[in-house]
């Protein structure tokens, strides 16, 4: 019998998030302690207003290298025009659509933009097992 495919039974509902002001170094701190390959990046209202991904942070530290230069802040190096979604949306199609643009990751946000959790390419992953094994542990 298929499952649930509400946003709220597979998101992450704390995902890990950084400032836009905050030092990459912390924001890499953050990845490597969470053990995730990217964090939210949100304002002092918990507005989402970009992503920060392990290739970002790398693209830092590499420009800081090349030009010696500080590797500098968080809204220096973020995704900002990021594809978000909202609790309602339907998993199988938010899935389908991170396959298209070849995204591991997606904020979920509230209708006034404030993140609430965020889905990943393993909680599909969980998703489609639970869809296609569902007695299965």
């Amino acid at each position: 019998m298929l499952r649930s495919v509400q946003m709220k039974d597979y998101m992450l509902a704390n995902p890990v998030k950084v400032k836009p002001s905050d030092d990459v170094f912390e924001a890499i701190h953050q990845l490597l302690v969470y053990r995730v390959s990217g964090v939210c990046v949100v304002d002092d209202t918990d507005k989402l207003v970009g992503v920060l991904s392990e290739l970002d942070c790398l693209r830092a530290i590499l420009s800081s290298v090349y030009n010696k230069n500080p590797v500098g802040k968080v809204s220096e190096y973020m995704t900002k025009e990021v594809i978000s979604v909202k609790l309602q949306d339907n998993i199988v199609d938010v899935a389908t659509d991170m396959m298209l643009h070849k995204h591991r990751r997606r904020p979920v946000i509230s209708d006034d933009g404030t993140l609430i959790g965020q889905v990943t390419c393993r909680q599909l992953l969980r998703a489609v097992k639970d869809f296609a094994a569902p007695d299965n542990p």
